[in-house]
């Protein structure tokens, strides 16, 4: 039965133990709608889309959920995708030993005549053929664990259309994706519409909303803030309606606090991925490093944090030649490193967040076997009022925090060294606009207190907001750089060009 509507929930409400997460949300989407669902972490987002994907269970009878005017009840996984819903989660769900083809085809396998052995010839054909028509450089033969991130992202948006699915969610889809590949992923999704087939597309990154989305749910707080069509909303409406309050001045940069003397100078830096890198930070300067996906950025800060060997060029800290073979070197100086993947290279989610903020000091209140809990639990508790981590308690598993606090108890564990020189890697990545305003004002009051900081960020605004000045890498080389003066004026266009591979 064809029907206005392929989706539509109504009276949705989910309470999880001390906290009511999702209260009486409605919403409908048509065939070939591509429907935008924002909102700050611990908005409800996650929590709608796992009901709707036989995740998660509604509380109320009175709730419905209807596929093409019909009442249905999605208690599975298993019955979600018999109705046509396909959800491509943030996190990747690929079985690393297994090749794309397997992937791609895993408990839909493909069989011989006499549904004996695997049709493996038929699985690779039309694998490769979906990655082709996709515009995909992936050969479907490869094991999954050898390809890029931006590679698997893109195996997991094509394991959708081997499906039939009638909506497909996508969660933050390009968070790992390559300029190119987020050309070649909204290119699909418009095919994908022409087809008929809805999407709820979630993400952070409020211009892709702009660019892919028809209309725009957003929630707050688990309400139900609106529905609208995207023409008539501005960016600043959707960030009023997402944090409930008006945010006049996200970034709050202050360029005009003129920074101190060269603390950090770096020489014809070289290794298998940097070429004669070579460049200076002054104390409480806020450089940038902009560039595309493979440009060499966090290859960079891995060889001054001492993760990855340097072949040769020189580190000087304040005119003095240093030498730093491993990270426990880099601390030693003074540098601190906030990794680009804070759930497997920065925290240790399973932990409490008193452990995340002390686990690099815990030489200061450790001696021999005594354990000064006192000096510990002052340490914690200026960190997370300094940060205003937002928690039930210090003991409280990290796991269970927000992004945007996962990351600022994380930026904590590094602040606990007192470091001179502090490298963020992709900061705000798949935080909120709220808690990536925080960040912002905290960036900005670590450089007043004389912090030296390199910021490495893949947001456009960011780097022309909040630095000093621009350094622009390509293929492992430094193509440009720009000056504060030229900041101010420069156009991203300026930007995107020296990423590229563009001179001067």
């Amino acid at each position: 039965m064809d029907c206005e509507y392929f989706l539509e929930m109504f009276h949705i409400n989910k309470t999880f133990p001390g906290a009511k997460v999702l209260n009486d949300i409605s919403l409908k989407i048509k065939p070939g709608e591509i429907r935008a669902l924002v909102g700050e972490n611990g908005a409800g987002k996650s929590t709608l889309i796992k009901i709707l994907g036989g995740i998660y269970k509604k509380d109320n009878d009175d709730g419905l959920i209807k596929i093409n005017g019909e009442t249905v009840e999605i208690n599975s996984v298993e019955e979600a995708k018999k109705y046509g819903i396909c959800i491509i989660h943030q996190e990747i769900s690929l079985a690393d030993n297994m090749s794309v083809a397997d992937n791609l085809f895993m408990g839909a396998e493909l069989m011989t005549r006499n549904n004996i052995f695997l049709n493996d010839k038929e699985m690779i054909f039309q694998s490769q053929k979906i990655m082709d028509e996709m515009g995909v450089d992936i050969d479907v033969t490869e094991k999954v664990g050898s390809l890029s991130i931006a590679k698997q992202q893109m195996v997991e948006i094509s394991r959708s259309l081997l499906t039939n699915a009638r909506l497909i969610v996508m969660d933050e889809p390009t968070s790992s994706l390559t300029s190119n590949e987020i050309v070649q992923l909204f290119y699909q999704i418009d095919q994908l519409k022409q087809a008929g087939i809805a999407i709820i597309y979630i993400s952070h990154r409020l211009p892709e909303i702009f660019r892919v989305s028809d209309s725009i749910t957003i929630l707050r707080d688990g309400n139900l803030i609106g529905t609208h069509k995207t023409s008539d909303l501005s960016e600043h409406q959707i960030i009023s309606m997402m944090v409930g309050r008006e945010i006049s001045e996200i970034y709050s940069s202050d360029k005009q606090i003129i920074p101190g003397p060269e603390f950090l100078s770096v020489t014809n830096l070289s290794n298998k991925k940097l070429r004669n890198i070579k460049f200076s930070l002054r104390k409480g300067e806020i450089l940038g490093f902009a560039g595309l996906i493979g440009a060499g950025r966090t290859e960079l800060a891995r060889a001054i944090f001492g993760i990855d060997k340097i072949s040769s060029g020189e580190i000087f800290i304040k005119g003095k030649k240093i030498e730093i073979k491993h990270p426990m070197d880099a601390i030693n100086c003074g540098i601190g490193y906030v990794p680009e993947n804070r759930k497997t290279e920065g925290l240790f989610l399973n932990n409490t967040i008193r452990y995340n903020i002390s686990i690099t000091i815990l030489e200061k209140f450790i001696q021999f076997i005594h354990v000064n809990r006192k000096k510990e639990k002052s340490i914690v508790d200026n960190f997370t009022k300094f940060l205003d981590i937002k928690m039930v308690s210090a003991d409280q598993e990290v796991m269970f925090l927000s992004g945007g606090n996962q990351q600022k108890v994380l930026v904590s564990k590094w602040l606990t060294t007192e470091p001179s020189i502090l490298i963020l890697d992709e900061p705000t990545r798949g935080i909120d606009i709220g808690s990536k305003s925080e960040i912002y004002h905290l960036i900005n009051r670590l450089a007043q207190k004389g912090i030296a900081i390199i910021l490495i960020s893949s947001e456009m605004d960011e780097i022309v907001n909040l630095c000093n000045r621009v350094i622009v890498m390509h293929e492992g080389e430094i193509t440009g750089e720009l000056e504060n003066s030229e900041i101010d004026r420069l156009s991203q266009e300026r930007i995107m060009w020296l990423a590229a591979g563009g001179n001067g």
